[in-house]
């Protein structure tokens, strides 16, 4: 009579998976391969893709109609229209050809008064760049495009394609084993007879495991016999990257899974506090997960849910998981045409007990919105918009748990916020990052408001010198705050390479075209900080009111030749390979109030933050100094 298996005790389900999870994380190595981006759909990014150029191209125009130069439409009013010569004042142009120097603005067809086939009347002047859609206005040639650990969707593959990526790295497909075992399993193409059981949990697992993101591999029922199932083991991790041994798990007298498993490796887990499932075995084996489940079809179901598919997304880095329709409240104006039923994209996340949506980038050429959206929300038609603060309901296409466990950042931007938001999903935790760039002060009071768990900020006290505390002394006196520190970064004047206009400081800008960042930015609190003590007014500047969201979107400016300068970090400069030339010091950090500390995605946020693997990638962009980078003050 054979051996029984005992149960010395039965752990729970979290602790049996966290203790199997680690154990696993010191063996398994990912493994990757590189796919053409059109056959990616579905699959997991193995690392950070990165644009290889613009999208736009060129400035484009965004309508019908005519290039103009801004400039010379001053003056044109209802009284006083203003005549133009075609060839000379304008040119025709359509929806998508380039906006060629000297024409910098295009004014729609339908606001044209045509006197003659040369000649054209306008009846109101046109700012600079109306209607354009400036060099990288969607995608910018150096920003991340979908971080590592993404699946890969129908828009994300557009998205790849138009930043210059015919090539993708992802992760391998798991290969699973599964073998069937029990004397008394037959296959179904088999006449049953008493005692008899047609196997099909082999079946469901490679559904399963196919439905999962795996390529399963079944093999022939194996009877009940110690050396036959060792053989079959053997055979199933050299062809393997999981094996799944199906019946023999329980404390039976022909139950001799556990028994080899700890013959050939490492038994971790013998029985878990579950019903049904309780007779599982986790192992490890020549370094591979072998995990035996019972043969009763539900608890077999329940324990490949709860221990097989986790292993698969550690290999894979995917999560499996769905979304659904949610209430959110939204954290910025939307107004919305009467004509129109609106999808506006946003992305969500929890803060506190509530679900925030924020607005993303609303334009039709804005695909990247797609991209870094978590779902939509819609305003219905004959609705003039929704106010902040309000209600609505969100269509989410990423799932609510993933936002449930993402980590809300919304304030100024940085290119350090791409490396943590690659980092975070590839670790065991499975936390995220969504960030919103605003500008730091709008950051700031979106934190106020309860909308953000972090805020980028980067903001100057004039007075004192000291960078953020200040700020938020002010807006926050009586609640406990705290400020994890970020980066120390190199702030200067981004120009074209070998700096043609010879651009030295601060008062060269008066003579050059400039492109700012917009209001509240700390970048343009820098900007006026430094013209105020140069005694240079803001209207001296040529594209003060020229306004870009990201650093990267002021290079990318620059480097179209749409500005001849602007204010930026040195880590975009270098991104786009051009000059820069430094004028301070300042301090990049993250306001966060101090009780949200606590939550265990803002500690996987500062994991992140202070490992060797972000530290790599901030090194390598430059102009950062990491001597504090993850410190608490307390204020």
């Amino acid at each position: 009579m054979g051996k029984r298996n005992l149960y010395l005790k039965t752990i729970p389900v979290k602790e049996a998976q966290e203790q199997y999870m680690q154990a696993l994380l010191d063996i398994v190595v990912s493994k990757t391969e590189v796919i053409p981006a059109e056959d990616s759909l579905g699959r997991m990014t193995a690392k950070a893709v990165y644009a290889r150029c613009c999208s736009p191209l060129f400035n484009a125009a965004a309508m019908d109609g005519i290039a103009v130069t801004a400039k010379q439409t001053q003056g044109a009013s209802q009284e006083n229209p203003l005549t133009l010569t075609k060839g000379v004042d304008f040119q025709i142009v359509d929806t998508g050809d380039p906006v060629r120097p000297p024409y910098d603005a295009v004014i729609m067809a339908e606001d044209l008064l045509e006197t003659d086939e040369e000649h054209v009347q306008i009846l109101e002047a046109v700012s600079g760049w109306q209607h354009v859609r400036p060099i990288g206005e969607d995608i910018v040639a150096g920003e991340m495009l979908i971080p590592g650990g993404h699946k890969i969707r129908p828009i994300d593959i557009g998205v790849l394609i138009s930043g210059g990526i015919l090539k993708v790295e992802v992760a391998k497909k798991p290969k699973i084993g599964l073998i069937p075992t029990g004397t008394e399993i037959i296959e179904p193409d088999k006449e049953p007879k008493e005692g008899d059981i047609i196997e099909s949990n082999s079946r469901m697992f490679a559904a399963m495991t196919v439905n999962y993101g795996g390529i399963p591999r079944r093999y022939s029922p194996v009877e009940d016999d110690y050396e036959k199932i060792k053989a079959a083991i053997k055979r199933a991790l050299d062809e393997n990257d999981i094996v799944v041994v199906n019946a023999g798990s329980s404390a039976g007298t022909e139950d001799y899974t556990v028994h080899i498993l700890r013959e050939m490796g490492e038994v971790l887990v013998h029985g878990v506090a579950i019903k049904p499932g309780k007779p599982v075995i986790l192992s490890i084996v020549e370094g591979k997960p072998v995990i035996g489940l019972p043969g009763y079809p539900v608890s077999a179901y329940i324990d490949f849910e709860n221990f097989v598919r986790p292993v698969m997304d550690l290999m894979s880095g995917e999560r499996h998981l769905s979304g659904h329709t949610v209430k959110a409240v939204l954290s910025k104006r939307l107004v919305s045409s009467l004509k129109h039923q609106e999808y506006v994209r946003v992305k969500v996340g929890k803060v506190g007990d509530k679900l925030i949506a924020s607005p993303l980038a609303r334009g039709a050429g804005a695909a990247m919105s797609l991209v870094r959206a978590d779902g939509f929300c819609i305003i219905g038609q004959n609705c003039e918009g929704v106010e902040a603060g309000e209600t609505v309901e969100v269509e989410l296409y990423r799932s609510l748990d993933e936002i449930e466990h993402t980590v809300v950042s919304i304030g100024s931007h940085d290119l350090i916020l791409d490396f943590l938001a690659d980092l975070m999903p590839l670790s065991y935790t499975g936390s995220f990052l969504s960030s919103t760039h605003v500008g730091s002060m709008a950051g700031l009071m979106a934190l106020k408001r309860g909308e953000t768990h972090i805020a980028p900020t980067h903001l100057l006290d004039e007075e004192t010198g000291i960078y953020n505390i200040s700020y938020l002394k002010r807006l926050f006196p009586e609640q406990e705050m705290a400020l994890i520190k970020g980066v120390k970064r190199i702030q200067g004047i981004i120009v074209q390479k070998g700096n043609p206009k010879g651009i030295q400081g601060i008062e060269d800008l008066r003579r050059v075209t400039y492109v700012n960042r917009q209001r509240g930015a700390g970048t343009r609190v820098l900007l006026d900080y430094l013209l105020k003590t140069a005694g240079i007014c803001p209207e001296e500047i040529d594209g003060y009111e020229k306004e870009a969201a990201t650093h990267m979107a002021v290079a990318a400016m620059v480097k179209s030749g749409g500005a001849d300068a602007g204010m930026g970090v040195y880590s975009a400069a270098h991104a786009m390979d051009l000059d820069f030339i430094p004028v301070g010091e300042e301090e990049y950090d993250f306001a966060i109030r101090k009780e949200t500390l606590k939550l265990e995605e803002i500690r996987q946020f500062l994991h992140v933050l202070k490992s060797d693997e972000f530290r790599k990638k901030a090194e390598a962009a430059g102009g950062y100094d990491l001597a504090h980078t993850g410190e608490i003050v307390e204020l």
